[in-house]
């Protein structure tokens, strides 16, 4: 299926997913935005929390939904499998509860996708094998399908019934593997991860596109730059006659570089009501985090530095590119004690203060390689400046961090100041969230408490960055007895 099933579930329900892997390429499952509280085995990135499941192979994923509801989402987390294998996750109200508004008449899941008319894993593969930057989507898709401006789906393109005085609710998932999207029906919406929409049919009845197209912020860098389109169609009887032959209507979409819109959207969110966010603060931490380049050694091909300037790609957060182990996962050396797996040395803060967002060296744009994590001890409470930088080029990250879910305090532009930009810190009502947009040459301040032990995966969600490794890794120390301790690795947890 394309894309996979959806899976409905009630917040507190006990999951078990088997999944057989009948593909050529290992493959693993990760559960986007689940917190896996003590289940770490069963959160799913390749050679983090395990080791792939090897074709003809099986994995059973055992977790529970523990106080999260609404929409969320699964993944491969193995190369660029995600590509074409994902799909939602609908967590509903426990019995007896109820939406935080009005039942909805209708709801339908909207999966925005990307599509490559090419095996996405010879893309990548020729992109690493090059030092080159990988070639763009052909398409975008919603619920698996282009829509009506290509002209290979014009017949399949996905239809949203709606009625007048109907309420809508849209679960829309951004799984476009290297393309942040912007999304609209009739006033623009933007951003990077889940966002539940309600829609009132208070509209003339008649077809309107529902459409997306990317929000590309890397100046000068090459983008799928067309639009999928569903339609939300009326299907009173007073439509269904009129609106058969007349097309739909477009909403303006934003430029593709409108980063003012994106920047509206974000910074619109808060809590429904005062939460509590960690004032005293245990570790105060400064990422940076942006691309960079490889300098190619003496006597190397030129068929594999197609980078600027004879140069190889790559991307770090503070100056560190991460590589993944390939003989253990991160979270099982941790939890057998194997030794030369990984280090618990990632900085703290950039090896080396300059300029972020402005006219970087050269010097400061090759990174070191390594396998490094951040350990946390179990309750701590930790703050990390999310600074995006200008080596190479600037663009809008969003990163994701696997086990937690975190309050977006503050964002802005320029290089964080810690002298005048805490003052712009909402620790009364702050959104909280598993992925935060880093501005395009610019920072996001998170806030969390390590309550949930285990090694938690921190990366760019644009695949691409992170095969060149924008990524590090949180190792959190179990705490006191056995509701504070990761669980046991299960028996059928793949082997390298």
């Amino acid at each position: 299926m394309y894309p996979g099933p959806t899976l409905e579930v009630s917040n507190g329900d006990t999951l078990e997913v088997k999944v057989t892997n009948k593909a050529r390429y290992n493959v693993t499952i990760h559960w986007h935005g689940v917190r896996q509280i003590r289940t770490g085995w069963a959160d799913g990135p390749e050679f983090v929390t395990q080791c792939p499941i090897r074709p003809g192979s099986s994995y059973t994923y055992r977790f529970t939904i523990q106080g999260q509801e609404g929409t969320l989402w699964w993944h491969a987390h193995s190369s660029w499998l995600r590509a074409t294998v994902y799909g939602a996750l609908i967590i509903r109200p426990k019995e007896g509860d109820s939406y935080p508004f009005k039942k909805p008449t209708r709801e339908t899941p909207l999966l925005l996708g990307e599509w490559w008319d090419a095996n996405p894993i010879d893309v990548v593969r020729q992109a690493q094998q090059t030092g080159g930057a990988p070639n763009i989507s052909d398409a975008y898709t919603i619920n698996g399908q282009p829509g009506d401006l290509y002209n290979c789906s014009s017949k399949d393109t996905t239809i949203v019934p709606i009625n007048t005085g109907e309420t809508n609710l849209l679960r829309v998932i951004n799984s476009a593997l290297n393309q942040e999207l912007f999304f609209q029906v009739r006033q623009p919406q933007a951003h990077c991860q889940t966002t539940d929409v309600l829609i009132t049919a208070d509209q003339p009845p008649a077809k309107y596109y529902i459409a997306a197209r990317a929000y590309a912020s890397a100046q000068g860098a090459p983008f799928d730059n067309t639009t999928t389109t569903a339609i939300l169609e009326y299907k009173s009887a007073s439509c269904s006659l009129k609106c058969a032959s007349v097309k739909p209507v477009m909403p303006n979409l934003p430029a593709f570089n409108d980063t003012a819109t994106v920047t509206a959207f974000t910074t619109s969110f808060r809590s429904r009501g005062k939460v509590f966010v960690p004032t005293k603060i245990d570790h105060n931490l400064f990422f940076t985090l942006g691309l960079g380049l490889f300098n190619c050694p003496p006597g190397a091909s030129n068929s594999t530095c197609q980078g600027p300037n004879g140069t190889r790609f790559t991307a770090s957060m503070n100056n560190h590119s991460f590589v993944l182990p390939s003989n253990f996962s991160l979270l099982q050396a941790h939890q057998q004690g194997i030794p030369g797996v990984f280090t618990t040395d990632f900085p703290a803060n950039p090896p080396l203060q300059f300029d972020y967002t402005g006219n970087v060296s050269r010097s400061l744009w090759q990174p070191v390689s390594g396998t490094r994590l951040y350990r946390l001890k179990y309750g701590e409470t930790v703050q990390v400046v999310l600074q995006g930088t200008s080596i190479f080029t600037a663009e809008n990250h969003p990163i994701h961090l696997h086990g937690y879910d975190f309050y977006i305090i503050a964002e802005g532009f320029g290089n964080f100041n810690p002298s005048t930009d805490t003052s712009k810190f909402n620790l009364v009502d702050p959104p909280l969230r598993n992925t935060a947009p880093v501005p395009v040459g610019g920072w996001t301040v998170i806030r969390f408490v390590a309550d949930n032990p285990g090694v938690w995966l921190m990366h760019c969600h644009l695949d691409v960055h992170i095969t060149w490794g924008l990524a590090m890794a949180f190792l959190v120390e179990n705490g006191v007895g056995e509701l504070q301790s990761i669980e046991h690795p299960p028996e059928d947890l793949p082997v390298c």
